[in-house]
Parts: C-alpha cells; sequence; structure tokens
C-alpha cells in the first residue's frame, strides 16, 4: 500500500467506522462490536505494514495540499514515536472493543458507544501522526470532545455529566492554549511544518518568546494528562464506562500529554525552565496522587489516582533534561499502559460480576473468581515494581536517573515508589483475600472467557516483558527513541539484574516501605475514613466549582451588567461603536495615503436613484418603533435601489441575488411580525427620545465612515488591476466565463464553504429559538382579515390546523401550485447556467425556497406539509458533505484542497458539453440554502398553530397530529 494512503486510512478508517457505526440500530450490540473490532485490528495492521519502512529508519510521509499560500498542508508523518503510540491507540483499542463487547448490557445504545470510541480512536490517530502544528491542535481538541462523548456516555446519570464536563472544561481550555502557543512556535520557527519545527530547536530556545510558547504548550499537555495543579478531572471521570477508562485513561488521551512533550522535546527541552517546571510539576503530581490513591475506597477511583502518579512519574523523566530519563520515560508509558489497562478491566470485572466497586465492602473475591484474582495480582505487582515484571525494569531505570539529579530526588522517588506498593496492595487485599463478602448486589462469579481474554493478553505483556525485555520491546523502545533523539540516543541495557546497585536498592526499600505502611495504615483504612488526611479539605473538584461559580455568576454577571442587556438595541449600539472605534483608530494611526484615481462625476439619475434609497433607509428607521409593516416595505425599497445599483454597474449576477435575498427576507420578516408585541403608541418620553438621536448619529457615523473607506480604496486601486487577474484566469482555470460565481466556487471557494457552513448554523439556530418562543399573548388570536372564514372553517368536519386559507384564496392558491413546477424548473436552470451566466447555486437555492414559501403563504401549513415533504436537515447535511467531499476529491489527484477540475466531456450526438466540478460544489451550495431557508420558514409557519391553539380549543383537538409533524417538517431524520 502507498505511504499516503496507508496513512490517510490510518486516520480516516475509524471516522469512517465510527459514522457507519452510528447508522446500527440502536440495540446491535454484536453487529456493533464485530464491525468495531474489525476496524480496529484493520487499523493495527496498518501500524505494522508500516513497520518495515519504520523499523529502517525511515519516517513515512503523507502530505495533501490545504492552504499552500499560508504553508499549510494536511500532512501526515509516521516516524517511530508515532508508531509506537498509533500501536498502542490501535492495539489497546482493539482489546478495549471486545471487552467492552461482554461488559456493556444489551439494553444500551451500544452503537453509538462504539461509534464515540472508533471517532475517538481516529482523533488520536491524528493527534500522534500529524506532520503540522496547526494540525495536531485540531486532532488534540476533536480528542477532548470525543472523550467528553464518552465519559458522559451514560447521561441519564448526573455523576457522568458533571465528569464529562469538568474533563472538557479543562482539557479544551488546555487545547486553546495549546493552539496558542504552536502558532507562537510556528512564528518563530517559519513554518508550522513539524520537520521544519523540529529542526529549529536552537533557534526556538534562543528566542525571546520561548518562554510564552513553552508556557502555552505545558498547559495543553499539563491539561489533557492531568499534572498538577489540573489533576482533578481525572477521577471525576470515572463515571464512564469501564471500557472507557481502561482505553482512555491509561493507554490514549491522558498518554497524549507526555507524547507531546516527547515529541517536542528536541525543541523546547534542554533549558532551566523546562527542567524547573516540567520537572516540579511532574513531582507534585507523582507523590500526590499516589498518596491519595491509597485513601481511595473506589476501585477505579484507586487506579485513577495511581493513573495521575505515574503520569507524574513520566513528565518527571521527561522535566530532567537528560536523554536516558526520556528511554525511561517512553519504557515506562508501554509499561503502564499495559499493566493500568489491565487493572481496569479487572475493576471492571468486579463491579460486573458484584455490582459494586467499594472496597469496604469487597473481600474474599479470590474464592470465587480465583482467575481475575490472579490476573489482578500479577498486574498490581507490575504496577508496585515487583521484580521479573515490566513495572520494575522502567523503575529502576528512574532510581538510576533520579540519583543523578538533587539530592532530595532519590528520597522523593522511594517515597513515590513506596506509595505506589501500599495503594496496589490496597486493591488486591482488599477486594480478593479476607473473609467471603456479604450483601452484595450480585452473587461473585467468573466472566465469560471472552470478557476475561484482553486482561490476559495484558498481563501476559507484563510478564513477557519484564522477563525478556531486551528481546520483545527492545527494537521498538529504539525506533522510538531514536525518532526523538537522532545520533544523540544514548546506550542503555533493558536487562533485568544489573547486579547489586543502588537502584536495586532503592527498590527493596520501597517494596518493604510500602507494605509496612500498609499494615501501619489498616486500622484506619477499614474505619471507612473518606479521604486522605492533611489535606483532606483541598479537593480539586470543590475547587474547580468555585472558580466556574465566580466566573460564571460574579465575573460574568459584572460584565453583563456593564455591557449585557435583553434589549437588541443597545447591544447593536455597542457592536457598532466597537466597530467604528476599531476602524477608526486604524485609520487615525496609518492613514490614507494619496489617492491614484481622480474621481469622476456623479451621475444625476443615480444620485437621484439614491436619494430616493436614502429617503427609504431614514423612514424605514424613524417608522420602525410606531409602523412596522411600513418599515418594512420602506426596506423593501432600500432593497430594489441596491438592486438596480448592480444593474446601473454592470453587475447581473449580484442584483439577481440582491433581489432573490430582498423578496425571501421580507417575506420571512413579514410572517414574523405578527408575533411580535403591538406598538404602545404612547408619547415617547425625552430620554426615548435623546436615545434615538444617539442611535441616529452612531449609525450616521458608521455609514458615513464605511462610505469613505469604500470611496478611499476605489480612488487608490485602479479598477482593472484586481479584475484582470480573474478575467484572464476564470476561463482557463476555473472553466467558466461567469467571472463572479467561478471566484465563489473556485477562486474563493474557501471563503463560501465557510459562508453556508455560518448559513446552515444560524438556521439551525433560529429553528432552536422560534421553537422554544411563545407569542405575544394579543398576537395569538385570529387576524380580522380571516375571522369570517375562520368561522366557516370551524364549522368544517375536515377542517386542519393552518389551512384557513384554502378557500377565500383559491384561485391564488390554484396559481401558486401550478407555478411550483415551473419555479423550480427556473431554479435548476439558474444553477446549471451559474459557471457561464448570472445565475449559481446561492440564487437558485433562494428561487427554489421562494416557490416553497408561496406554497406555505397560500396553501396554508397543513396542505403544503401534507403534499411537499421537505426535509430542510437533510438538505442542510447533503449541502454540507457535497461541499466538503468536492474539496476532499481534489486530494485524491494531489491538488490543494478545493481545487477545481474543468474538461469538456464528448456525448454522442449531443456533442462536447463542458464539465466542471465546481457545479458539484455549486449543487451543495445550493441544497444549503434551500434546506436552510426552508427550517427558517417552518420555525415561523409553526407559530400559527401555537396561536390557533392558544385561540381556539377546538383546535387542541387537532393539536397532538399537527405538533407530530412538526420535527418532520423540520427533518425529522
Amino acid at each position: 500500500m502507498p505511504d499516503a494512503a496507508l496513512l490517510l486510512a490510518l486516520v480516516g478508517l475509524p471516522f469512517a467506522g465510527s459514522l457507519a457505526a452510528g447508522l446500527l440500530p440502536t440495540h446491535a450490540r454484536d453487529a456493533a462490536a464485530w464491525f468495531a473490532g474489525a476496524v480496529a485490528l484493520a487499523c493495527l495492521a496498518l501500524v505494522w505494514a508500516a513497520y518495515p519502512t519504520v523499523s529502517e529508519g525511515g519516517v513515512v510521509r503523507a502530505a495533501f495540499p490545504w492552504m499552500p499560500v499560508l504553508g499549510l498542508d494536511f500532512s501526515l508523518r509516521m516516524d517511530g514515536l508515532a508508531w509506537l503510540f498509533a500501536g498502542l491507540v490501535t492495539g489497546i483499542g482493539a482489546l478495549v472493543v471486545l471487552y467492552a463487547r461482554y461488559y456493556m448490557a444489551a439494553d444500551d445504545p451500544v452503537p453509538r458507544f462504539f461509534a464515540f470510541l472508533l471517532a475517538f480512536m481516529g482523533a488520536m490517530n491524528g493527534v500522534v501522526l500529524s506532520g503540522n502544528l496547526v494540525q495536531i491542535a485540531f486532532f488534540w481538541e476533536l480528542t477532548s470532545l470525543f472523550s467528553f462523548l464518552l465519559i458522559g456516555y451514560w447521561h441519564h446519570t448526573p455523576a457522568a455529566r458533571d465528569g464529562a464536563r469538568m474533563a472538557l472544561t479543562v482539557t479544551a481550555a488546555g487545547g486553546l492554549a495549546l493552539f496558542a502557543g504552536v502558532l507562537v512556535l510556528g512564528h518563530v520557527a517559519g513554518s508550522y511544518d513539524l520537520d521544519a519545527v523540529l529542526a529549529s530547536g536552537d533557534r526556538i530556545r534562543e528566542h525571546p518568546l520561548y518562554p510564552t510558547a513553552l508556557l502555552l504548550v505545558l498547559l495543553g499537555a499539563f491539561t489533557k494528562s492531568a499534572q498538577f495543579p489540573f489533576h482533578f478531572w481525572l477521577p471525576h471521570a470515572m463515571a464512564a464506562p469501564t471500557p472507557v477508562s481502561a482505553y482512555l485513561h491509561s493507554a490514549t488521551l491522558v498518554k497524549a500529554g507526555v507524547f507531546l512533550l516527547a515529541r517536542l522535546w528536541p525543541v523546547l527541552a534542554g533549558t532551566d525552565t523546562w527542567f524547573w517546571t516540567v520537572g516540579s510539576a511532574g513531582l507534585v503530581t507523582m507523590l500526590l496522587g499516589a498518596y491519595v490513591a491509597i485513601f481511595q475506597n473506589d476501585l477505579k477511583g484507586l487506579l485513577a489516582y495511581s493513573t495521575i502518579s505515574h503520569l507524574g512519574l513520566i513528565t518527571l523523566l521527561l522535566g530532567l533534561n537528560s536523554d536516558l530519563a526520556l528511554v525511561a520515560a517512553v519504557f515506562h508509558v508501554l509499561n503502564h499502559a499495559a499493566f493500568k489497562a489491565s487493572l481496569f478491566m479487572a475493576a471492571g470485572i468486579i463491579d460486573h460480576e458484584t455490582g459494586t466497586r467499594d472496597i469496604r465492602r469487597l473481600s474474599g473475591l479470590n474464592r470465587s473468581m480465583p482467575f481475575t484474582a490472579r490476573l489482578a495480582l500479577v498486574a498490581a505487582a507490575a504496577m508496585a515494581g515487583v521484580p521479573l515484571l515490566n513495572g520494575f525494569i522502567s523503575k529502576e531505570m528512574f532510581f538510576a536517573e533520579a540519583l543523578t539529579a538533587e539530592a532530595a530526588l532519590p528520597l522523593a522517588a522511594m517515597l513515590g515508589s513506596a506509595f505506589s506498593v501500599t495503594y496496589s496492595l490496597r486493591f488486591i487485599h482488599g477486594a480478593f483475600f479476607g473473609p467471603d463478602p456479604v450483601d452484595l448486589p450480585r452473587a461473585p462469579h467468573e466472566p465469560p472467557s471472552w470478557m476475561r481474554f484482553p486482561v490476559e493478553i495484558l498481563v501476559l505483556v507484563c510478564i513477557v516483558v519484564g522477563i525478556l525485555p531486551a528481546a520483545t520491546v527492545g527494537p521498538f523502545l529504539d525506533l522510538a527513541v531514536r525518532s526523538v533523539l537522532g545520533g544523540a540516543t544514548p546506550r542503555y541495557d533493558l536487562a533485568v539484574w544489573h547486579g547489586f546497585n543502588p537502584p536495586l536498592l532503592m527498590s527493596a526499600i520501597a517494596l518493604l516501605g510500602g507494605a509496612a505502611l500498609y499494615v501501619a495504615l489498616q486500622p484506619r483504612l477499614l474505619g471507612g475514613v473518606e479521604g486522605p488526611p492533611l489535606i483532606r479539605r483541598l479537593e480539586g473538584r470543590r475547587i474547580f466549582e468555585r472558580v466556574l461559580v465566580f466566573l460564571s455568576w460574579r465575573a460574568a454577571r459584572s460584565a453583563e451588567r456593564a455591557f449585557g442587556t435583553r434589549r437588541l438595541q443597545p447591544q447593536l449600539r455597542l457592536v457598532v461603536c466597537v466597530a467604528v472605534l476599531a476602524a477608526g483608530l486604524a485609520v487615525w494611526r496609518r492613514g490614507l495615503g494619496p489617492p491614484d484615481l481622480v474621481p469622476q462625476g456623479v451621475d444625476p439619475v443615480l444620485a437621484l436613484l439614491w436619494t430616493v434609497g436614502a429617503a427609504c433607509a431614514l423612514g424605514a428607521a424613524w417608522r420602525a418603533e410606531s409602523h412596522r409593516l411600513a418599515a418594512l416595505a420602506l426596506l423593501g425599497g432600500v432593497g430594489l435601489v441596491v438592486c438596480v445599483t448592480f444593474v446601473w454597474f454592470s453587475a447581473p449576477d449580484l442584483a439577481l441575488t440582491q433581489l432573490l435575498v430582498e423578496v425571501v427576507t421580507t417575506v420571512l420578516l413579514l410572517l414574523g411580525l405578527r408575533w411580535l408585541p403591538r406598538p404602545s403608541g404612547a408619547r415617547r418620553a425625552p430620554a426615548a427620545t435623546r436615545r434615538r438621536l444617539l442611535d441616529l448619529g452612531i449609525a450616521a457615523a458608521a455609514g458615513t465612515g464605511m462610505a469613505a473607506l469604500a470611496f478611499a480604496v476605489m480612488i487608490r486601486t485602479p479598477p482593472d488591476l484586481l479584475a484582470r487577474h480573474f478575467l484572464e484566469r476564470a476561463y482557463t482555470e476555473g472553466g467558466g466565463t461567469n467571472v463572479v460565481n467561478v471566484m465563489l466556487v473556485d477562486f474563493r471557494g474557501f471563503d463560501t464553504l465557510g459562508e453556508i457552513t455560518v448559513l446552515g448554523a444560524v438556521a439551525l439556530t433560529v429553528y432552536a429559538l422560534l421553537r422554544r418562543f411563545r407569542p405575544a399573548p394579543e398576537s395569538v388570536g385570529v387576524p380580522e382579515q380571516q375571522a369570517v372564514q375562520g368561522a366557516h372553517d370551524a364549522s368544517r368536519p375536515d377542517r386542519r390546523v393552518g389551512d384557513t386559507a384554502s378557500d377565500w384564496l383559491l384561485v391564488p392558491s390554484v396559481i401558486a401550485r401550478l407555478l411550483f413546477p415551473v419555479i423550480g424548473l427556473v431554479a435548476v436552470y439558474l444553477l446549471l447556467r451559474g459557471h457561464d451566466l448570472p445565475g449559481g447555486g446561492f440564487a437558485a437555492g433562494l428561487t427554489a425556497s421562494i416557490a416553497i414559501i408561496l406554497q406555505y403563504m397560500i396553501g396554508g401549513i397543513g396542505w403544503t406539509e401534507d403534499h411537499l415533504r421537505v426535509r430542510p436537515l437533510r438538505w442542510m447535511g447533503a449541502g454540507l458533505l457535497l461541499a466538503c467531499g468536492t474539496g476532499l476529491a481534489a486530494w485524491l489527484f494531489g491538488r490543494p484542497f478545493l481545487t477545481s477540475y474543468f474538461a469538456y466531456l464528448d456525448l454522442p450526438v449531443v456533442g462536447e458539453v463542458p464539465t466542471a466540478s465546481a457545479l458539484v460544489f455549486d449543487i451543495g451550495v445550493f441544497a444549503l440554502v434551500v434546506g436552510a431557508t426552508v427550517l427558517m420558514l417552518i420555525a415561523l409557519a409553526h407559530q400559527s398553530l401555537r396561536g390557533r391553539r392558544a385561540a381556539a380549543p377546538r383546535a387542541r383537538e387537532a393539536a397532538p397530529a399537527d405538533e407530530a409533524r412538526v420535527p418532520a417538517a423540520a427533518g425529522g431524520d
């Protein structure tokens, strides 16, 4: 398989599998598990397929042009470090999928679980395989998003919701800091490409912005890997299902932070700032996590704090500025993933088979669950650093590096190791030894063999690596270390026995000291006291919630009182004033410079036309408060003046679009006016008059400023300077003679994609707001124009809510229905001709929307939705998929994102037909515009159903049927 296809499949296959898994039936547990397992195994096979290249010291690369002008490509690279972490992500992911098949209940929506799990796997692969810094930050935030969904999977429980919210808040905030940090690094290095940044270590460390970049990157790494003081979110994430904990909190999510530190080690390490910041955070986290873990009564809580401690150990090693410490850190990442994932799974088996994870209720499970007890015993011994297990070897390397540092570090290392022995003993002794348990929710017994199989595999890894480290994991560790250190890789020896030396003595002291500490703490632990002594009140969750309360209630409320208001007018006043000040400050500081062109005279006809437009605008502003319909009509006059202006300056595309936008917005606003409170008609107070005069002044300043800026630009840039570039390339490179449309779907296609995405978001927001909107009490009655017809309709046995105009507008309704296919044909015509003549997807979408709006206005809601099943959400989704798919298809030919293709297709009889991929993009724009417009129309139209139900008791009998149509018409997918 080519390198590019291999890497792209590693990242894209889990996302595609996630989408497919989400489409499975809700309770298809077996099918979802088989499918997710197949995807994970396929990804693992892809990782192994890259091993021959990576093992020879090569780097597998793939690059797809994205925004070459900004130096950004969608690039993937796999070196030894990335290969090692990708193997962890996919290998343990496959084992977790098998485990989850038996752990998850049959009545859970398991396909949704596996969809989230696969999406997270794709995001993690994206983090470790990304070839540029911005891309790393993007996938970094995706891991936060999908971990939020996984932690909150059981969203019916408050603990899951709180844990997910806390994890997302902390890790996503750190991700924003990381994004700022990579921008600084890219600025200093002169490129965002990872290879270029890694080669610029000396320049970055010597730059004045190095401390800033380091702090921002460390914030991202520390929050993700739960380092002090951001460690508190990880224990609360234990509300997630145990497969999530075994995957995210042992091998993947929390390892992303230490992966980032190792990845950027050649760039950021080697300074005193790095040593003191990273080393101190790691040391405090190691000791604090281990100490708190001893006093946890929940099995998963104990494992969570032990995970924090081991992550602190890895971070401490990375902070020592030692090459051998880096080797030990990467080695311990592997060892910790093996024994901690197996321990989480063992804790999940205990919970699954007994119904509780409380150590105070568990004891003597060794007799009813002997195989699980032995597996957990080996994994816990590896976590404690018992000889002949993998954790012992990396702990020895840690002790050896601690001896080369400050005098206090060896003592701290032994103390942390002794704590790990203590909580490991509590895990094993508390759950599996002692008298038989009583009053358990379920009778304990062994789990199914296949549920235990992933634990057996991981425990076997702990044993084999502990006995034969050099032969088993040595080559893989060497690959990862050499990809970071290159020629500076030190010599190291992965051996079980190094003779009698200080590290061995430190290990013995830690083992004996930890066992003695456990015996000494037995009375306190058996007493069931909650929380660790001395620091019981220093609870991270309480501090986090107090910070949130301060930010959301005090700081936010103060800002709201100072700048916020529920009224739209003061908000607009603030926005416009800020815009005027920002533009005025820029002009004042930089000036406009001398003009290059001589202004031409003003045509009197155009001046008269704009005088009419200005009068309409002033009249609309003046009548907006007392007569909204008149104000809306005057605003329509302003729009028509703008439309005629575009025609005057030979811009038919803009004129057509302006006219269609004016029609649609005017009608939608007209439909919404009825549901607003009626104007009071009271005499304005002097304060209100002063506010209106102030608003008039601000509006005049903003309008005058924009006009002055536009005029200044036009007299300083020759008209043909920019136009020549597009005129010369529109047909040769875009395949169209309509320059405006070619700009929108080709030269500026990325902007158009962003604009239609915003349009879709706006439509969803409007729909969501209007679903909760309740009309003003005085506007829910039937309008006077429909009173007589409403009485007639009430006597009809087949009367439907929303069908009030079917009789007295009979002729217009028939005409509107006959015009529907005609207008639709015009829309298709505008769509297909847009690349060469005025038209395009946006104009066509508005035209089709006008046809649907006519049906609602003339035919009524009931008739229209019975005969015209519009699914706006599907239209919007299909439009975005088409637009994005067109852009991604360019990558298949090695071209930048959204690069258009143009050629002539020779058809029999017909002859040569011009084809352009931009047409598919335009179809996506068309579909999204139709969906967004109709979604807002439906939200407005269904207000009449609420109004009639409130005003006419008889209509309530028909309410369930009509209410059921609302989500169906709005997309009811």
